[in-house]
């Protein structure tokens, strides 16, 4: 019998003004629709806003993986390397496994884009059965991570024993071994 409930999927904007008020949050907006465009497996996205704060972060990824039962955690914000900027550091502390690839394959596709993709710190990790992935802060920045690895979440998922995740091929083909 297959799991027919949605994955749920965290998705977090780390940002002191956007948490404030002080503009309006764009990078959660952007994970959404990436998600609802690509994704054909039902899913739910669980959305929070949040200060560059590290140890709200880590409680907020915590409560999302290990309450919410999130398969998969998309931070946008953070990356950088301003004082505040600590989104990876949190990361590193909630996570059993850290995933550098991810970060490696992020910073190649942007530096083809901005010589300053350099300067980003984005990653990704295993807590239990929840992948986390940091992305950068802005829309454009964000699809073009998420076009990048992508393919190899829903797998990754599965490794974790998390639910099966299906894509729309003709806009991102998620790869899994064959058997």
């Amino acid at each position: 019998m297959t799991d027919v409930r949605p994955a749920r999927i965290g998705v977090v904007t780390v940002s002191d003004r956007a948490s404030q008020g002080v503009y309006e949050d764009r990078g959660g907006p952007a994970i959404r629709e990436y998600l609802a465009e690509i994704l054909t497996s039902p899913f739910e996205a669980i959305s929070r806003i949040i200060a560059d704060e590290q140890r709200l972060i880590e409680s907020t990824l915590k409560d999302l993986c290990d309450t919410e039962g999130c398969c998969l955690v998309i931070t946008t914000g953070g990356t950088g390397p301003a004082l505040r900027d600590v989104t990876p550091e949190a990361t590193e502390v909630v996570c059993q496994k850290m995933m550098p690839g991810f970060g490696e394959l992020m910073r190649q596709v942007s530096l083809q884009k901005v010589p300053t993709a350099i300067l980003s710190r984005q990653t990704a990790g295993i807590r239990g059965r929840s992948l986390i992935v940091n992305l950068p802060g802005q829309p454009k920045a964000i699809r073009e991570c998420l076009d990048a690895v992508f393919p190899a979440i829903p797998y990754c998922i599965d490794l974790i024993e998390g639910p099966y995740l299906t894509t729309d091929e003709t806009k991102i083909k998620a790869f899994r071994p064959k058997k």
